[in-house]
């Protein structure tokens, strides 16, 4: 007796899938290669222009940011001490290659994941079509997304912000939507009546108070962002991740523990300056500096 799943109740819709992906290339590939030279082009000129800062002055502005969020000189000067170990192991360029990628990506999330957060807070009909969708944008493996993403956008960095954005998206949006949520109504009806519009009520009302939801989230999608290092620089993105790949490529601990070290220290770097921003720049205050 047979104990596998009938056949005649088995389908497939990857034929379908893979249909639709090559009417999109047809259709829309100019418009696709427009979309990422415009990104590219982006991409390389912020990296360039890290490149054209000196070393010392990027830590500068790491240390001056560190203390403004967090009005701690000493969480200041380790943040300062943990970009400098990344340039000391001789990873300075691929930092830089890496930061650029992750500005560029989290920029994106920022400018689709607030209006979309707003969006759930304010529509019902948003909510039960979009949940779902952000569900499975953080369930999906990573390498099912970069398929269609590669053969969109080809190999490089465009596909590798692409694919980091799908991925870092959802915990912004969702934790933006919780912040305006949590908001206390009767502040909204305060407002209103006060003779402001929707949008004043929630540009200066609703966002300044949601603010450190908001930041949280993006704290945890710069983090998410940072996990997907090393698989963006299987599809050619470069940066940290890429000698991440080559250690286990070649056996090499070694080389493989000194960038994965340094994706680390950058993630701790940007975790307490967001965090630090997040809690309105009192974190440091009164307790003890952790890096």
């Amino acid at each position: 007796m047979n104990g596998g799943f009938p056949e005649s109740l088995q389908f497939s819709f990857a034929d379908g899938i893979n249909a639709w992906v090559d009417w999109l290339v047809l259709h829309y590939g100019d418009h696709l290669r427009s979309v990422s030279n415009q990104l590219l082009g982006v991409l390389v000129g912020l990296e360039d222009l890290l490149r054209m800062m000196p070393w010392w002055l990027l830590v500068a502005v790491v240390g001056v940011l560190a203390w403004h969020a967090n009005r701690s000189v000493p969480r200041a000067l380790v943040l300062m001490a943990l970009a400098t170990g990344i340039g000391m192991l001789g990873l300075w360029d691929k930092l830089l290659q890496t930061l650029a990628l992750i500005l560029v990506s989290t920029g994106l999330c920022v400018l689709i994941g607030v209006p979309l957060g707003v969006l759930l807070a304010t529509r019902a009909l948003a909510r039960r079509l979009l949940l779902p969708v952000l569900d499975v944008m953080q369930t999906l493996p990573a390498f099912v997304y970069l398929i269609p993403v590669l053969m969109l956008f080809g190999l490089g960095k465009v596909p590798a912000v692409f694919a980091t954005l799908i991925y870092a998206l959802p915990p912004l949006v969702r934790l933006t939507h919780l912040g305006l949520a949590q908001i206390d109504p009767s502040l909204l009806k305060a407002a209103r009546g006060l003779g402001a519009s929707r949008w004043q009520g929630l540009h200066r009302v609703a966002l300044p108070l949601a603010m450190p939801s908001i930041m949280a989230g993006l704290n945890q999608s710069v983090m998410m962002a940072l996990s997907m290092v090393v698989v963006a620089s299987m599809i050619g993105a470069r940066g940290l991740g890429e000698d991440v790949l080559a250690g286990i490529q070649t056996l090499n601990v070694g080389q493989g523990l000194q960038a994965g070290l340094a994706i680390v220290a950058l993630a701790m770097v940007i975790d307490r300056i967001s965090q630090g921003y997040g809690h309105g720049g009192t974190r440091g205050q009164g307790e003890r500096p952790r890096a």
